[in-house]
């Protein structure tokens, strides 16, 4: 194996320049599927809730428990929901960096917007060149393939 003997720090620093990671973006199908998950993870406590508060009171409850659910997962060190995990994703900001709880939550709350104009909101990652949904585009962050295991 050959090795670069480099003369100078800035020769080094240059190739470095071109070394950049190529981000893998979540398919619809992938992200789908996360969200499938997800989905039946969070029925499991509605469920409970639901025996035990009626009404408004459950509704609100259980608005909060999906956001605390996605948002302390989105924006804690595995940067991914249990779907997310299982389907080999996560969130980052535009930079591919760790998003923090903020972004998090207005990626939450921005998917109720995703819905509310029909789905199209999520539909949009079919066309966009990052795969981003209306509410990826609202936080700015990207859904991506995860390179390293959990």
């Amino acid at each position: 194996m050959e090795y670069q003997n480099y003369s100078s720090s800035t020769e080094a620093e240059a190739t470095d320049l071109f070394q950049q990671e190529v981000l893998v973006y979540g398919n619809f199908w992938e992200r789908f599927l996360a969200a499938l998950i997800d989905g039946v993870i969070l029925i499991i406590p509605n469920l409970f809730l639901g025996l035990i508060v009626d009404g408004i009171e459950s509704s609100l409850i259980s608005i909060a428990i999906g956001w605390i659910y996605y948002a302390s997962m989105e924006s804690g060190k595995s940067q991914a929901t249990f779907g997310k995990r299982a389907m080999g994703l996560k969130v980052t900001d535009l930079n591919a960096n760790p998003i923090n709880f903020g972004q998090a939550t207005a990626r939450h709350f921005g998917k109720y917007l995703s819905m509310l104009i029909l789905f199209i909101g999520y539909l949009m990652m079919l066309w966009d060149d990052k795969s981003q949904t209306l509410h990826d585009k609202m936080a700015n962050t990207l859904v991506i393939k995860n390179r390293t295991s959990w």
